[in-house]
């Protein structure tokens, strides 16, 4: 019995066990419910970074983004038992720092300022989020690009604070529309709505410094 046991489990194939950061955001999830201690320390890798860069760009100032950023994973960690696992882990992760973001600007009286990675000069419907591309080592062209940075950074700080949401999501973060919609709680129409009206904006105001 025991040879032929030997025979059968050496037969068997062992499966190797995938390495929690490789799975799926729904799947490390299923894992830190289920008790792995370290699952959720994933969860923290794949994002923070994500959501403090986000979130530092709607507020403008990093010291206390990063203190938000914190507290968004306190919020996940405590509620991560009642999320719907049928959504996305990313949208339901933004929603709760994007809310920090706008909570700590209400309580602000001077307009935050925005760090603005881009601009394109249209938006095409096979969107892509804006990057600076670098054309090469020549100083003008360094000059240029930090020029450009810092035109931005002052034109879309004088975003209204809704559009400037929008903005920041979608031509930073590259979000679906459907996922600005979840994370703002607003419709998908006024979703469209706020990006047309802060990209209008953002041309006027960015036209004359780059001319």
């Amino acid at each position: 019995m025991r040879a032929v046991l030997r025979q059968i489990t050496g037969s068997l194939k062992v499966r190797p066990q995938v390495p929690l950061a490789e799975l799926d955001d729904a799947a490390i999830v299923r894992q830190h419910l289920a008790g792995d201690p370290q699952a959720f320390g994933v969860l923290v890798d794949r994002y923070q970074t994500r959501l403090l860069n986000f979130v530092h760009r709607t507020i403008g100032d990093r010291e206390r983004a990063e203190d938000l950023v914190q507290e968004a994973f306190i919020r996940v960690f405590r509620h991560l038992h009642r999320f719907d696992q049928t959504k996305k882990f990313s949208t339901w992760a933004y929603t709760i720092a994007s809310n920090l973001a706008k909570n700590e600007l209400r309580n602000r009286s001077r307009n935050p300022l925005v760090l603005f990675q881009a601009m394109r000069d249209a938006w095409d419907t096979d969107h892509r989020p804006l990057q600076f591309e670098d054309p090469g080592p020549s100083p003008d062209d360094d000059f240029r690009r930090r020029h450009l940075r810092e035109a931005s950074d002052r034109c879309v700080a004088e975003l209204p604070v809704h559009h400037r949401e929008v903005f920041v999501l979608r031509e930073i973060e590259g979000r679906s529309y459907h996922e600005i919609a979840e994370i703002t709680g607003c419709n998908l129409g006024t979703v469209k709505s706020r990006l047309n009206r802060a990209r209008n904006s953002f041309a006027q105001l960015i036209g004359p410094l780059v001319d």
